[in-house]
C-alpha cells in the first residue's frame, strides 16, 4: 500500500510516483531546457514573442484555451515561454506539460497581493510558501510550508542586480480561496511570518521538487490588504508587466552562471 491515509483527503497521500494519467502528448516536441512560465497577460507574452521573432512550437490545448508554447531567440540561447494560467491545478498541469517536453529550469513572474504596507510595482522573490492550497498535496507528503529551490532564487537575485533593481526576501501565503481572505485569517498568516498572498506558489515549488528540476518565482507587488477595513486593487502591478518579464528571461539564462 502506497496511499497514507489520513481523517481528511487533502491530507492523503500518495508515495507511489507512477501515475495513470501522464502529460504524454508533450513527448513527441523537444521544449529548450530553459523556460520562463509567466503569470502574465495575453497582450503582453503574444507582443514579447512578436518582437523576438519567437515560434510557436506548439499549443497546451486546455478546455478553455489553448496556450502558445514559443521557442524565443534570447541573448544567443533558445527559451521556452509560455504564459501560466491562474490557479495551482491549471498552472501546475502545464508545467506539467513542459517538463515532459524536456524543461528542466524554470522562472515564472507574476503578480502578488501584500499584507503589509509595500508600495504597488515592488519586485519580491518568495523563498517559502505556505501550503494552503490543494495541489501541492498531491505531489509531496504533508507540512506547513515548501521552501523555495535556492539556486532558482540565486538566479533571480542576480538578474535584479544585474538590473540595479531593490527586491525583497518574502515568505507567501499561497491560497485558493480568493474570496476567502477574511481579516482574522489575513491577521492569522502575518503571525506565521507572510509578507505576501498568491495562489501558485507553493503547488509549482512542489511539481519541479517532485520532478527534480529547478523553479522559482519573481513577484511583484499588486493588490493590497495591509488594511483589512479596506481592500484595494491599485493598478495590479501594471507597470511591471514588461519589465518582470524580461527579468525572468535574464533570471532563467543566469541559472547556471
Amino acid at each position: 500500500m502506497t496511499v497514507i491515509k489520513a481523517k481528511y483527503p487533502i491530507l492523503e497521500y500518495d508515495t507511489n510516483e507512477t501515475a495513470v494519467l501522464l502529460p504524454m502528448r508533450s513527448e513527441k516536441y523537444q521544449f529548450p531546457k530553459k523556460a520562463v512560465f509567466a503569470f502574465l497577460e495575453d497582450e503582453v507574452i503574444n507582443r514579447y514573442a512578436l518582437e523576438h521573432n519567437a515560434e510557436i512550437i506548439c499549443y497546451f490545448e486546455s478546455v478553455t484555451k489553448a496556450y502558445p508554447i514559443y521557442k524565443c531567440h534570447y541573448k544567443g540561447e533558445e527559451i521556452c515561454l509560455c504564459q501560466a494560467p491562474c490557479g495551482a491545478p491549471a498552472a501546475v498541469q502545464i508545467m506539467e506539460f513542459l517538463i515532459a517536453g524536456g524543461v528542466l529550469e524554470i522562472i515564472s513572474t507574476g503578480t502578488c497581493g501584500v499584507l503589509y504596507d509595500i508600495e504597488e510595482n515592488n519586485f519580491l522573490i518568495p523563498v517559502k510558501a505556505l501550503r494552503d492550497e490543494g495541489t501541492s498535496y498531491h505531489y509531496l507528503a504533508p507540512s506547513k510550508e515548501i521552501e523555495i529551490s535556492s539556486k532558482g532564487v540565486s538566479a533571480i537575485k542576480k538578474a535584479l542586480k544585474q538590473a540595479s533593481i531593490p527586491y525583497m526576501e518574502v515568505k507567501t501565503w499561497t491560497t485558493d480561496g480568493f474570496y476567502r481572505e477574511t481579516k482574522e485569517m489575513i491577521e492569522y498568516r502575518k503571525s506565521e511570518g507572510c509578507q505576501v498572498v498568491e495562489m501558485e506558489c507553493s503547488a509549482l515549488a512542489a511539481c519541479a521538487k517532485f520532478r527534480e528540476v529547478t523553479w522559482a518565482l519573481l513577484l511583484f507587488s499588486a493588490d493590497t490588504l495591509a488594511n483589512t477595513s479596506q481592500y484595494e486593487e491599485r493598478g495590479w502591478g501594471s507597470k511591471s508587466l514588461s519589465i518582470a518579464l524580461e527579468l525572468a528571461m535574464d533570471a532563467v539564462l543566469l541559472m547556471d552562471k
